[in-house]
Protein backbone atom coordinates (compact mmCIF):
# COMPACT_ATOMS: atom_id res chain seq x y z
CA UNK A 1 0.00 0.00 0.00
CA UNK A 2 1.23 3.05 -1.27
CA UNK A 3 0.12 5.88 1.42
CA UNK A 4 0.39 9.93 0.83
CA UNK A 5 -0.06 12.40 3.47
CA UNK A 6 -1.93 11.51 6.28
CA UNK A 7 -4.78 9.34 4.98
CA UNK A 8 -5.14 6.64 7.85
CA UNK A 9 -5.87 6.68 11.00
CA UNK A 10 -7.22 9.03 13.61
CA UNK A 11 -8.24 12.35 11.83
CA UNK A 12 -7.57 15.65 14.16
CA UNK A 13 -10.77 17.51 15.28
CA UNK A 14 -11.04 20.73 13.82
CA UNK A 15 -11.24 23.27 16.78
CA UNK A 16 -14.17 25.59 17.40
CA UNK A 17 -14.42 29.00 16.44
CA UNK A 18 -14.27 31.31 19.28
CA UNK A 19 -16.97 32.82 20.44
CA UNK A 20 -17.04 36.39 19.82
CA UNK A 21 -16.54 38.97 23.24
CA UNK A 22 -20.02 40.02 24.12
CA UNK A 23 -19.91 43.76 25.05
CA UNK A 24 -21.97 44.51 28.74
CA UNK A 25 -23.61 47.79 29.13
CA UNK A 26 -24.18 49.24 32.40
CA UNK A 27 -27.40 47.71 33.14
CA UNK A 28 -26.25 43.97 32.02
CA UNK A 29 -23.06 44.48 34.87
CA UNK A 30 -25.51 45.37 37.53
CA UNK A 31 -28.05 42.56 37.05
CA UNK A 32 -25.12 40.10 37.25
CA UNK A 33 -23.50 41.84 40.39
CA UNK A 34 -26.85 41.55 41.84
CA UNK A 35 -27.57 37.94 40.94
CA UNK A 36 -24.19 37.39 42.13
CA UNK A 37 -24.88 39.12 45.56
CA UNK A 38 -28.51 36.70 45.47
CA UNK A 39 -26.84 33.30 45.06
CA UNK A 40 -24.32 34.33 47.65
CA UNK A 41 -26.77 35.31 50.38
CA UNK A 42 -28.89 31.82 49.43
CA UNK A 43 -25.74 30.07 50.32
CA UNK A 44 -24.89 31.69 53.17
CA UNK A 45 -28.71 31.11 54.35
CA UNK A 46 -28.37 27.17 53.67
CA UNK A 47 -25.37 26.72 55.28
CA UNK A 48 -26.75 28.22 58.54
CA UNK A 49 -30.11 26.08 58.17
CA UNK A 50 -27.96 22.99 57.76
CA UNK A 51 -25.74 23.84 60.81
CA UNK A 52 -29.09 24.20 62.94
CA UNK A 53 -30.48 21.03 61.61
CA UNK A 54 -34.61 19.91 61.19
CA UNK A 55 -36.75 22.30 62.15
CA UNK A 56 -39.42 21.50 65.00
CA UNK A 57 -37.47 19.10 67.17
CA UNK A 58 -40.26 17.32 68.21
CA UNK A 59 -38.91 14.20 67.27
CA UNK A 60 -41.04 11.27 67.89
CA UNK A 61 -44.26 12.26 69.44
CA UNK A 62 -45.63 10.40 72.61
CA UNK A 63 -49.56 9.49 72.75
CA UNK A 64 -50.68 10.46 76.38
CA UNK A 65 -52.39 6.75 76.32
CA UNK A 66 -51.18 4.12 78.65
Amino acid sequence: MSGSGKQGGKQKPLKAPKAPKKEYDETDLENKKKKKEEEKALKELRAKAAQKGPLGGAGLKKSGKK
